[in-house]
């Protein structure tokens, strides 16, 4: 009578330490990359500030170069400009009577 009762705890124990077991190597590991992870985070910041850096750069370089541009075209030239040439005439086109 005693021997199922010991067998039946034994089969529970099994399965609850299984379970208590995975989940204790599975908190290990998170732990494990989360120190990995938080050493190289430093790493990883400065990185992303030097590629913010260089992209405002060149955000900024060519904001500079459009601004010269516009600046550039809305200057008058210093070449004299074309001598005005014969005006056309209007033309007369036929027209349709709007009776059709």
């Amino acid at each position: 009578m005693e021997r199922p009762v010991i067998v039946a705890l034994l089969l529970a124990g099994l399965i609850i330490g299984t379970g208590v077991g995975s989940a204790y190597a599975r908190a290990r590991r998170g732990w494990a990359d989360y120190q990995t992870v938080k050493k190289t985070v430093p790493g990883a910041r400065r990185t992303a500030w030097l590629l913010i850096k260089v992209a405002t750069t060149k955000i900024g370089v060519i904001a500079l170069l459009l601004v010269g541009a516009v600046a550039y075209a809305a200057v008058d030239s210093d070449a004299e400009p074309a001598p005005p040439g014969p005006t056309p005439s209007p033309s007369a086109t036929p027209s349709t009577s709007p009776g059709r």
